[in-house]
């Protein structure tokens, strides 16, 4: 099993006034976890930008 983090960032919903970048920009950070293959990263927390520090 792996255990990974995203970090969508602010996302501009209505719940955020519309501030922030769009919901597929904030969904690439998930997407990219959602996809990993069996020899993937475990551990990590990551945003649009790559991986973040814990």
């Amino acid at each position: 099993m792996k255990v990974n983090a995203a970090d969508p960032g602010q996302t501009a919903t209505d719940f955020t006034g519309g501030l922030g970048h769009s919901v597929a920009d904030g969904a690439e950070s998930i997407v990219t976890l959602a996809t990993i293959g069996p020899d993937g990263p475990t551990g990590q927390f990551i945003d649009r930008s790559g991986i973040l520090p814990w």
